[in-house]
């Protein structure tokens, strides 16, 4: 049983008309656990333009595989509504568990453009890695 609602309810905030950002609530409890979702990048790097995929869930949240299961819907989302052909993701280099999130959505890290993030000012945080998932292969890891 899902332990999320999928990203399509009424609190979606679009940006350039595509993709936005969606709530994730428990279902048990409807408590807002945090949200993810999809969004142009805005800023430049060696792989944009590029669409990112993204979560943010609280700490109590962490760990019982609610970031994958919205991740999975949004990538969905980002292939079969959107039509793109890519998605990009990236954290800091020590963020373990985000990293773990992108590997299990069958993206790949994609080192050649990891990258010095323009807005990080924190030098301990400034250095990001790069994931990336084509359709092709997304399909491929889902069984479509």
């Amino acid at each position: 049983m899902p332990a999320t609602s999928a990203p399509t309810g009424s609190r979606q905030t679009s940006r350039a008309g595509a993709g936005g950002l969606w709530a994730l609530e428990e279902r048990a409890t409807g408590c807002f656990i945090g949200f993810t979702g999809l969004a142009p990048t805005d800023f430049e790097a060696s792989f944009t333009p590029a669409f990112e995929i993204g979560w943010r869930l609280a700490r109590s949240a962490w760990g019982s595989g609610y970031a994958t299961e919205a991740a999975r819907v949004a990538a969905a989302f980002a292939f079969d509504e959107l039509g793109l052909e890519e998605i990009v993701s990236f954290t800091v280099q020590h963020n373990a568990r985000s990293r773990a999130v992108m590997r299990r959505l069958g993206m790949q890290h994609d080192q050649a453009h990891d990258f010095d993030h323009p807005r990080v000012l924190e030098d301990r945080l400034r250095r990001h890695v790069l994931y990336r998932l084509a359709a092709s292969r997304s399909r491929l890891v889902q069984g479509h």
